[in-house]
């Protein structure tokens, strides 16, 4: 599926990518799989609930998500984040 990112993520994923380039590359390995499979078991792809009904999620690793719409252009990312961060819980 083809997405794009908000110019406000970009800016944090930047950011993040010269503070922790581990997790930077776990971010640009999920972001290719979600472009060739965006329902791979990996991504565990979820449409969320609640308050957060129009979004969609996928997992970076265990505490980290990125959260994005649907669109006619495919996925549009505008969020990421842990668990708690991104649910707002």
């Amino acid at each position: 599926m083809e997405f794009s990112v908000s110019p406000e993520l970009d800016v944090r994923l930047t950011k993040l990518k010269s503070r922790d380039k581990k997790l930077a590359s776990k971010i640009a390995k999920q972001l290719i799989l979600f472009q060739s499979d965006h329902r791979h078991p990996s991504l565990r792809t979820h449409k969320l609930t609640g308050n957060l009904g129009t979004y969609w999620s996928i997992s970076i690793d265990l505490h980290m998500r990125m959260l994005y719409i649907q669109n006619e252009n495919g996925a549009y990312f505008f969020d990421i984040g842990t668990h708690d961060e991104v649910y707002g819980k």
